[in-house]
């Protein structure tokens, strides 16, 4: 293999990198901004599903939402960020997504959201592993 088809495969899983890591946590700052837009209603939420300290727990749950993604996209910190992010999911499935505790159509939701997070998590362990590529501002 000649060193410039080399190149050109290691820029293109750089691109490749650089859109995973949008792509991957793109959801995750949608979901901060509905928070931050409804606080009052998501602590109830959060009380209703026995969160601890959901006052508490609802602005810690929009700041994960909302700056650990920045970083991930923009290559700082990439891989403490996308570790936040593994920790800050799996939090999420234990606390919201509790699949066998409902039935019906709410189970079936649920289930989707479980396994939703199962995946974001398992994508964000590739980011770990490979880090953010060549475009990152702290490779």
């Amino acid at each position: 293999m000649s060193s410039t088809s080399s190149r050109a495969e290691a820029a293109n899983f750089d691109l490749y990198l650089l859109i995973a890591r949008i792509l991957l946590v793109v959801i995750f700052p949608i979901s901060g901004w509905a928070k931050f837009g409804n606080v009052a209603g998501t602590v109830t939420m959060l009380g209703n599903l026995g969160t601890p300290m959901p006052g508490i727990a609802v602005w810690l749950a929009i700041g994960f939402e909302l700056i650990l993604p920045v970083l991930v996209v923009i290559g700082l910190f990439t891989r403490w960020a996308a570790l936040g992010l593994i920790i800050y999911t799996l939090c999420t499935i234990v606390l919201a997504h509790r699949f066998w505790e409902f039935s019906g159509q709410a189970q079936f939701g649920q289930t989707m959201s479980f396994f939703k997070n199962i995946s974001v998590m398992v994508g964000l362990g590739f980011i770990m592993q490979f880090g953010p590529g060549r475009y990152a501002l702290k490779p």
